[in-house]
């Protein structure tokens, strides 16, 4: 069975030479472009199973990609996983919101790039259909009755935390961002009270107490669910 094939659009040699070796030790094929007008081109060419995108690029930039490959119906499909300076932070949530699947800040390791690729492409063979429980340490939400409960033991939340809560758990080791949440509270039946999802997070944890450790917060970005080891 062969490997997935990856595209790698990045312009910078040294990083590109690092992914390309771990793409190698890891057993994937991985074509690699150095400009976002040719990554594109490749993109359409080889209809890749994942792509590896650097948001600073040459002549089209990352952002600009990543929306031409999401609204194109023959590519939309295909999973992105953006690469960027801590200092592109804004750049990366409109990409994030655009339709990327990840994001990794440099300078990184290799390695934990490629635990994300494979994150990536394990949930694109997940079954569409939403369970409707989900358990993760001693918790179980249950998708259809709007419930949480720990040890048995039920958990009032409010529709709006519940929404926050239900989106990030089936959405393990993605970062989504605080408008992606914010746009899942005002699709619901929720009645929106505050629409700081910052503060909607708090109150979540403070409510499913100190043993829940399950949200980590991105910087600047949003939140990511751990997934379970």
């Amino acid at each position: 069975m062969q490997k997935p094939k990856l595209l790698l659009i990045e312009d910078e040699e040294d990083i590109a030479a690092l992914i390309k070796l771990q793409a190698e030790m890891a057993g994937y094929r991985l074509v690699v472009e150095v400009d976002g007008l040719n990554g594109l081109r490749a993109i359409e060419k080889e209809k890749p199973d994942l792509i590896i995108l650097d948001l600073m690029l040459p002549g089209l930039s990352g952002l600009d990609v990543c929306r031409k490959i999401k609204t194109n119906p023959d590519l939309k499909d295909i999973p992105v996983i953006m690469i960027s300076a801590k200092s592109e932070e804004l750049d990366v949530v409109l990409g994030l919101e655009l339709g990327a699947d990840d994001y990794v800040t440099k300078p990184f390791s290799p390695k934990i790039l490629f635990s994300r690729v494979r994150a990536v492409l394990r949930r694109g063979k997940e079954p569409e259909k939403a369970p409707k429980t989900l358990a993760f340490g001693q918790f179980t939400l249950e998708v259809d009755r709007y419930q949480i409960s720990k040890m048995g033991k039920y958990i009032p939340l409010t529709l709006s935390e519940f929404g926050i809560l239900k989106r990030l758990v089936m959405n393990p080791g993605k970062v989504l961002t605080r408008n992606q949440l914010l746009d899942d509270i005002q699709n619901s039946d929720a009645f929106v009270v505050d629409r700081n999802i910052d503060v909607h997070i708090a109150s979540l944890r403070k409510k499913l107490g100190p043993s829940f450790e399950w949200i980590d917060t991105v910087r600047g970005v949003g939140y990511r669910f751990k997934e379970d080891e």
